[in-house]
């Protein structure tokens, strides 16, 4: 396996995750990157750097940062960018994957990116509802705009720093596994 496809895989887990919170952004960021010649795409997504992808990418990104904003929205949103994210997660290895099989960029695909968007998403979910139960979701757009903010900055970090960006995505996971972790009954305790 060379730098080069490690560094790909890597991205693509970055992308994935940033997925997770904002499903367009992060493709978006990826179309800006093909479109600039900044990172290589797959022969089979080369049109994800057209102009009209970034454009459609563009409205989409924007339509759905903005919804976010909207009271009610936000939580159906959630439901169906579960597996609107994890598709999306699935998509950004494919097209980022280089030199490796069908079969291991899909599997990749499947389990590394899909698996990482719709976890992440799954519990951006779940703080969501949880500020809409605790907070009568006054504290909603707060957690929206930190959503945000993070797909922002990892979908940049996976462009520019793929290694740094996969760290963070197993830092996220260490911190959402301890959140869940706190509030999880204990069943040993009568």
């Amino acid at each position: 396996m060379t730098t080069e496809t490690i560094l790909s895989v890597f991205l693509g887990i970055g992308l994935a995750a940033s997925a997770g919170f904002r499903v367009f952004l992060p493709l978006f960021a990826l179309s800006l990157a093909a479109h600039f010649n900044i990172w290589e795409l797959n022969d089979n997504w080369i049109w994800l750097g057209s102009t009209s992808a970034l454009v459609i990418l563009g409205i989409a990104t924007f339509v759905e940062i903005l919804a976010y904003y909207i009271p009610i929205i936000d939580n159906a949103l959630d439901t169906i960018a579960i597996p609107l994210a994890t598709i999306a997660g699935i998509a950004i290895m494919v097209s980022t994957v280089t030199d490796l099989s069908p079969l291991i960029t899909w599997a990749l695909a499947i389990i590394a990116g899909g698996g990482t968007a719709g976890a992440i998403k799954s519990s951006a979910g779940v703080t969501r509802m949880s500020s809409t139960v605790s907070t009568a979701g006054f504290a909603n757009p707060i957690v929206t705009t930190l959503e945000t903010g993070t797909s922002i900055v990892m979908s940049i970090v996976s462009i520019f720093l793929p290694v740094l960006a996969f760290i963070l995505v197993m830092v996220i996971f260490y911190i959402v596994f301890r959140f869940y972790k706190k509030f999880k009954p204990n069943k040993s305790k009568p």
